[in-house]
């Protein structure tokens, strides 16, 4: 394959690669959807790798769907998917309390109501979902009940976090016994037309800011996600590649993980962006290939071999 970093994969160069590709690796909003609509090419492109054998699965930050919400999204957007497929924060999280942090106690959760049933599946008790009410004063702040049993805060997107959400975490996190855990650090959900709403990462900063800790990160960059795969699924890296539509998540966690990665320009990042890291010396988000939309593989991928 290239030796150069951020090659435009076209032509012949799309062949020889998807025929050393065993696993695609793909991020979701902003590289197959954008909003609730599929990115022109993406589900006959994903459909048609595993028609051609590849394996398909579904990496993603978002905390507000569970691995059934989003392969029924998936699916209803006409791509092949199906739950064991997808990797999400909200599953993944409560696999990293079940399994390695093994957790024994409750969650303290600011997060919505993906997040808590990925929980309660994983059988992990937790409290704090839906809206809390700020009520009383300062010395009814600082003296707020506390459950004995929690021994993790979790942060995830909580389109109800307030600031008795805010204090309720200081309260638990001030045991430094206490796990900070959040699904993700993403400043932004990005939405049709070009718009945004806040994201995860800034109710992780308001939590991490006043209980002065920092939070162990589940999302990409960080290689959970991936390894979650790898432990579930198994794969070889070496025949590996992450698609994804932002350099400082999908790319860099690929790049962390010692696995090819390509590029969308349909999302958050630009070619420009790439380029200035490049010439920056920031390799670790700098795609080894990209494309103007996954679709561009279409036509070298039909010309593969059942």
């Amino acid at each position: 394959m290239a030796a150069s970093k951020c090659t435009r994969l076209t032509g012949e160069l799309s062949r020889r690669f998807l025929t050393s590709v065993d696993t695609v690796l793909f991020d979701c909003d902003g590289v197959l959807w954008r909003g609730d609509e599929a990115v022109t090419g993406a589900p006959e492109l994903v459909n048609e790798l595993k028609l051609k054998g590849k394996r398909v699965f579904y990496l993603t930050n978002n905390s507000t769907k569970t691995r059934d919400m989003y392969a029924e999204k998936l699916r209803r957007l006409g791509f092949r998917a199906e739950p064991g497929e997808v990797f999400g924060t909200a599953y993944c999280t409560a696999v990293y309390l079940r399994d390695t942090a093994r957790l024994q106690g409750k969650v303290y959760l600011i997060g919505g109501q993906a997040l808590s049933r990925e929980l309660e599946e994983a059988g992990i008790p937790h409290l704090g979902s839906g809206p809390d009410p700020v009520t009383g004063g300062f010395k009814d702040w600082a003296g707020v009940g506390k459950d004995p049993d929690v021994r993790a805060v979790v942060v995830g997107f909580d389109e109800h976090f307030n600031y008795m959400k805010l204090n309720r975490a200081l309260q638990y996190l001030q045991d430094p016994a206490c796990l900070f855990i959040a699904t993700n650090t993403d400043t932004r959900l990005p939405l049709e037309g070009g718009r945004a709403v806040p994201g995860t990462g800034c109710l992780v900063r308001a939590v991490e800011t006043t209980a002065h800790r920092q939070a162990q990160v589940i999302g990409k960059p960080t290689p959970f996600l991936y390894n979650c795969v790898v432990k579930e699924c198994g794969l070889e890296p070496s025949r590996t590649v992450m698609v994804g539509d932002r350099l400082d998540t999908d790319i860099q966690m690929g790049s962390t993980c010692g696995i090819r990665t390509l590029l969308t320009l349909t999302g958050f990042s630009s070619l420009e962006d790439a380029k200035s890291f490049q010439d920056s010396g920031s390799l670790s988000m700098v795609p080894d290939y990209y494309v103007d939309s996954v679709a561009d593989l279409l036509p070298a991928l039909r010309e593969l071999p059942q």
